[in-house]
């Protein structure tokens, strides 16, 4: 095995040493900003197998994105009734692709690569948000990378082109049965 692999059975095991680890974590980012700008991943084999690298021009940022239930408020005024839809909306977009719309509204010129869950609590869900530099000579010049540098790549997280934007529009499934999903909803 390598090393990421022993890095990520010690993120699923979670022993109490760990344990202790994290809630010391979580008192500093619940005291943080919701958008944070972080030198180094939390979950390295994750953020390596999701496609970042350590070179100039990926930058990792740290979301946070409360919880619950996403109740509307009831009409103060004019006609109320019991199909308001207050209660049971189910949203269309998961919280993870959330933050990554929330993480490219604050850094404007980088682009979403990807995202993964780091840790939640009874209000908040954090999720790291993997962003890279199109106009880095460092990006232009790889090969492996220098795809999201086009121009139809702009915005690809409000059109609902990274993975969990694509999870979100069922479009995970292939082959045989999803025929019909393609083109998901319009938002």
């Amino acid at each position: 095995m390598n090393a990421y692999k022993y890095v990520s059975k010690f993120w699923k095991e979670q022993k109490d040493d760990f344990k202790q680890l994290r809630i010391a974590r979580l008192i500093e980012w619940r005291r943080e900003p919701s958008l944070v700008r972080i030198d180094h991943p939390t979950r390295v084999d994750r953020a390596r197998a999701l496609g970042y690298r350590r070179k100039k021009g990926f930058v990792l940022v740290r979301t946070r994105v409360p919880r619950g239930g996403r109740r509307k408020q009831r009409p103060i005024m004019g006609r109320r009734s019991k199909r308001m839809g207050v209660k049971r909306l189910t949203p269309k977009k998961s919280r993870q692709w959330i933050a990554e719309e929330r993480a490219v509204r604050r850094f404007r010129n980088l682009r979403v690569l990807n995202s993964y869950p780091v840790h939640e609590d009874g209000l908040s869900r954090w999720f790291e948000v993997i962003m890279v530099d199109p106009n880095a000579p460092e990006i232009m010049s790889d090969s492996k990378i220098n795809w999201i540098c086009d121009s139809s790549h702009k915005g690809r997280v409000f059109r609902g082109k990274t993975s969990s934007g694509r999870k979100s529009r069922g479009l995970q499934g292939r082959g045989k049965g999803s025929e019909h999903v393609r083109p998901s909803y319009d938002r």
